[in-house]
């Protein structure tokens, strides 16, 4: 067994124009300050990481490494939601996710993905020189406006949309295993990898490629009412990374899983502050400590009620606390009257 390692906090949801979130310097004393022992960083966010320079001077990885140890930190892993999501965009989404695109190719779909598979392919080898095995990242979505199967979807709607999903990612899950790192997708709504059938039907389509992979954050599927806590059992091979993130789901004579286009505060299911919510985490971090999880315990902070430098200061005790220090002994060994295969044969009387 292994004891997971942690508590580590991915800097997205706090990186900003302020002191200490301006700097890569500063908000690693800051977590640190926090009790944090590992970052995982947004590559999108110049404050933070240059993606490009990371994928082409294995010095400058060593200097961003060399920051984050000043502070007692690790690098965890990097991230490419945003970019990952222009990957795959149905056009009825091209205004609304064309600000996570660098101004030069927005309005400009063709240009956008080019960009986005760039990114990707940026990330595997800055993952590779930051001496990195794991990265995180969305999958994109063709099909999500048709999720709901009325009005009726053609014959095959689905499968021509999968189908171009895994051929637009092959090459990039090939960039990865040349870097030698897992390309772990977030299973999210609102891609098309959003439970596991879907990623069972893209693995299918990359053929099985040995790279592509899972980050397993709950709060996404008890939003689902998926089974947040079996899903660890179905896909043990596949779970890389872990987002630590905690939600909630209440439904109500008014509404449920989709929520009555609702704001997050009145939303049936929302995200909250870890040991706010529903979550069962002391399950989940028995099942790392037995299955021999080998990554890290991060903290995706969201939480649609309470300060996110309360939930960030909450969530590092709350994620120590919770990890399991494993045993190098049995309990029982106190007991143990030593044996050999000739006692063994004469206790069961042969």
């Amino acid at each position: 067994m292994k004891t997971i390692k942690g508590p580590a906090l991915f800097l997205a949801q706090f990186a900003g124009d302020d002191a200490p979130f301006n700097s890569l310097d500063s908000i690693a004393a800051w977590a640190a300050g926090l009790g944090y022992k590992g970052v995982q960083i947004p590559s999108w966010d110049a404050r933070m990481i240059d993606l490009k320079r990371a994928a082409e001077s294995r010095t400058y990885c060593d200097e961003v490494k060399g920051t984050l140890s000043e502070h007692g930190l690790t690098l965890t892993e990097l991230s490419t939601h945003l970019q990952g999501q222009l990957v795959a965009v149905h056009p009825v989404y091209d205004e609304m996710l064309d600000g996570f695109a660098v101004p030069e190719v927005r309005g400009n779909p063709k240009a956008r993905q080019a960009w986005a598979v760039d990114q990707l392919k940026l990330a595997a080898k800055a993952s590779q020189n930051l001496g990195l095995t794991d990265h995180g990242t969305f999958s994109g979505s063709l099909a999500w406006p048709f999720i709901y199967p009325w009005p009726q979807r053609p014959a095959g709607l689905v499968e021509a949309a999968f189908d171009e999903l895994a051929n637009r990612w092959r090459p990039i899950l090939d960039a990865f295993d040349e870097a030698g790192v897992n390309l772990c997708y977030e299973i999210h709504p609102g891609e098309d990898l959003h439970d596991g059938i879907t990623f069972e039907m893209f693995l299918e389509r990359v053929g099985n490629h040995p790279r592509c992979h899972i980050l397993y954050d709950p709060s996404h599927l008890i939003l689902q009412q998926l089974d947040y806590r079996g899903f660890l059992d179905v896909y043990r091979d596949h779970i890389q990374m872990f987002h630590v993130k905690d939600a909630e789901f209440n439904p109500s004579p008014k509404q449920g899983v989709y929520s009555g286009y609702q704001s997050w505060t009145e939303r049936a299911g929302r995200f909250r502050s870890l040991g706010d919510g529903q979550i069962d985490f002391k399950s989940i971090f028995s099942w790392m400590a037995a299955n021999d999880y080998h990554g890290w315990a991060v903290l995706e902070w969201e939480c649609c009620l309470k300060h996110p430098e309360v939930g960030a200061r909450e969530g590092a005790t709350f994620i120590r606390d919770h990890i399991i220090e494993v045993t190098e002994r049995a309990f029982d060994d106190f007991a143990d009257s030593g044996s050999d295969q000739a006692a063994n044969r004469r206790i069961l009387g042969l």
